[in-house]
């Protein structure tokens, strides 16, 4: 062998004597205090954030009254004067519209959708174990529907790519530190936290967040899945009296979180892309989820389900092979299958790569043709499930 090689294959045993799990760790380091000392300039501050204003019929509608009882209410009390927008027309903010309900509630109770005495916290689980499945997009729309029809809504993202986060205005790797996410409730090496102190604010009147990380993956890893299931159920349990629903946006895997989450959940969600490829993966994951969960109830765990539903989303309804894959859903199983499913809208892809969803968007921003046909199709799926709440809580729908 020449010297040369010699000297190159001793270059190479001396600059890998540091192991690369090191090398990571400092590199990790470097770009954390970096992005510390120039991620602000790098990735400029979200503005503030506010969610858009009403008008007086939309506030009239998500309050159950007519335009005229809501006019006569103003006139009545000076305290309910809301803001007037260019065009002198009166706008509400969500606020506003949930005061209008908590007076009405005075002499009426059903105005104010709040969880009773001896109703049970709703935690509903919005699963798929495939991407790009509808997940996350169906999770945002269900949370701030709950949350514009009056319930405290708790929005919990499970997924370590934090999407749901992102709705919400959270940018993880710039707001979210150690274990501030779910992680940081159920570690049990002396660093967690209650639910309770992990729970931010959203820009959303309504809905607070628990934001997700990369950080998550954490609990795939040293920790026995089993283990984590109690510790989920226990983590939202800590926070049940401040929040009527629980929406848990889980990972795209059967991990750990996400079985704790599927049993402390009272309702499951399945999103379904009407794909044969997503049917064809759809059979093998729902017979895992079935073995795990049936472990843990023959372990002696406490699993309580109101309601199974599968979300059919991205649906073209006008799509043949569409069409035939829905109705073999319905005819394998039956009314588990919602009967409204989430459309492959523009409107929705548009509102997104804004960061928001449609109910923020508002009409004036978008296509109205196209804004209102999801709008109805997403309000329709969303009060599908409003009433699946309102019958495990035996109200009527």
């Amino acid at each position: 062998m020449s010297k040369g090689a010699e000297s190159r294959i001793a270059g190479r045993r001396t600059a890998s004597a540091t192991p690369f799990d090191a090398v990571i760790a400092a590199h990790a380091d470097a770009l954390t205090r970096q992005l510390a000392r120039v991620g602000h300039r790098l990735t400029p501050p979200a503005t503030r954030r506010e969610l858009r204003r009403f008008p007086t019929g939309e506030a009239a509608r998500l309050i159950g009254i007519t335009d005229a009882y809501l006019r006569q209410l103003i006139l009545s009390d000076e305290e309910l004067e809301p803001e007037k927008g260019p065009a002198g027309r009166r706008q509400f903010t969500l606020e506003q519209i949930n005061d209008v309900r908590r007076r009405l509630a005075r002499t009426r109770p059903a105005y104010l959708r709040h969880r009773r005495d001896g109703e049970h916290l709703q935690v509903l689980a919005v699963t798929n174990v495939r991407g790009r499945s509808g997940k996350t997009t169906a999770a945002a729309h269900l949370a701030q529907y709950l949350a514009l029809q009056g319930f405290r809504v708790l929005a919990v993202d499970l997924d370590p790519q934090a999407a749901l986060s992102g709705l919400f205005g959270c940018r993880p790797e710039l707001d979210v530190g150690v274990s501030q996410t779910l992680y940081g409730a159920v570690r049990r090496d002396g660093g967690e936290r209650p639910l309770s102190a992990l729970v931010r604010p959203t820009h959303f009147p309504g809905i607070d967040l628990v934001p997700g990380h990369l950080e998550l993956m954490a609990c795939e890893h040293g920790a026995v899945p089993e283990s984590l299931v109690g510790r989920v159920a226990a983590a939202l349990a800590g926070v049940s009296t401040d929040y009527d629903v629980v929406v848990v946006d889980c990972a795209a895997q059967l991990g750990g979180l996400t079985l704790g989450a599927l049993c402390a959940a009272t309702g499951i969600l399945v999103t379904v892309q009407p794909q044969m490829l997503d049917l064809a993966g759809m059979s093998g994951s729902l017979r895992m989820t079935a073995d795990l969960l049936g472990a843990v109830r023959a372990a002696g765990g406490d699993l309580r389900h109101d309601f199974l539903r599968y979300l059919v989303t991205r649906y073209e309804p006008h799509d043949g092979p569409q069409t035939q894959i829905v109705g073999l859903l319905r005819a394998l199983f039956g009314e588990q299958v919602m009967t409204h499913a989430v459309p492959l809208s523009a409107a929705i892809a548009e509102a997104g790569a804004s960061g928001r969803t449609l109910y923020e968007a508002g009409r004036e921003s978008l296509n109205r043709q196209t804004y209102d046909r999801t709008v109805e199709a997403l309000d329709a799926v969303n009060a599908e499930i409003a009433g699946q709440i309102a019958q495990a809580w035996g109200r009527a729908a």
